[in-house]
């Protein structure tokens, strides 16, 4: 037997064997200074709630607190339960999605209002890519465009079209801290396991049999199974997506 050999194979296992620990150790390690950003803002005893429950937060909470106040608009083609799916007459690259620009000059002539819709991916799916209308820079969570695709080609599209009127009566505000909503919201409302995937603030409300709509400052928290809730952004209040709820 050559024992040199044999000795170089053995050094040469370990060695091995100890990068792939020390990388094993250190994906850990990074995981939990990851952990430990997320929920820094949070109070110590949702932290310690989290632990016992075996909820994640894998979303940063945004640090941002703006002044906001209601907005009014109206719905100009019927609102959501009145849209169809419309075909394209030519299906287009899918990758255009990425490039606003792109977007535009491929789908803007076809699709109205396109350049007020902004590309969220995290409610995008397989089959769809979804964009909400936008005002004063933020999303409206209720309005939605719909572009679904298949064979990396996008075939049709759906969309809420609306006519954004300005602030409603409410007095503007300032937000609560993301942390300070989603806080009671995980001790109270989240089942064991959950994992929070994004949280983003915009506008959210029911949409009624009126003229003119309204939209108030929310939270949105996007779970890991995608269940969508909703905390105003003032009052702390917690709802679950309208639309998931007929659902079930």
């Amino acid at each position: 037997m050559d024992w040199g050999r044999a000795k170089s194979v053995l050094i040469i296992s370990f060695l091995l064997l100890n990068i792939l620990l020390g990388y094993q150790l250190w994906g850990d390690i990074r995981e939990q200074l990851n952990a430990n950003k997320n929920t820094a803002e949070l109070p110590p005893e949702t932290v310690t709630i989290m632990k016992q429950k075996r909820i994640e937060l894998d979303a940063t909470l945004p640090p941002e607190t703006p002044k906001l106040r209601d907005l009014t608009y109206s719905l100009t083609n019927g609102g959501p339960e009145a849209q169809k799916e419309v075909k394209l007459a030519q299906p287009v690259d899918s990758k255009i999605i990425f490039s606003p620009s792109e977007l535009q000059k491929t789908l803007g002539h076809i699709i109205p209002d396109l350049d007020q819709y902004r590309f969220d991916i995290t409610m995008s799916t397989d089959k769809v890519w979804m964009l909400y209308r936008v005002a004063d820079n933020r999303p409206m969570f209720d309005v939605k465009l719909e572009l679904f695709y298949s064979n990396q080609k996008i075939t049709s599209y759906k969309q809420v079209r609306v006519d954004v009127l300005g602030p409603g009566e409410s007095k503007e505000q300032t937000v609560l801290p993301a942390s300070k909503a989603v806080a009671p919201f995980i001790e109270r409302n989240l089942p064991d396991g959950s994992v929070i995937r994004d949280i983003q603030l915009g506008y959210h409300g029911q949409t009624f049999d009126t003229e003119t709509q309204v939209s108030a400052p929310y939270w949105r928290v996007l779970m890991d199974d995608g269940v969508v809730y909703y905390i105003h952004a003032i009052s702390g209040e917690v709802a679950q997506d309208k639309e998931q709820q007929l659902e079930k």
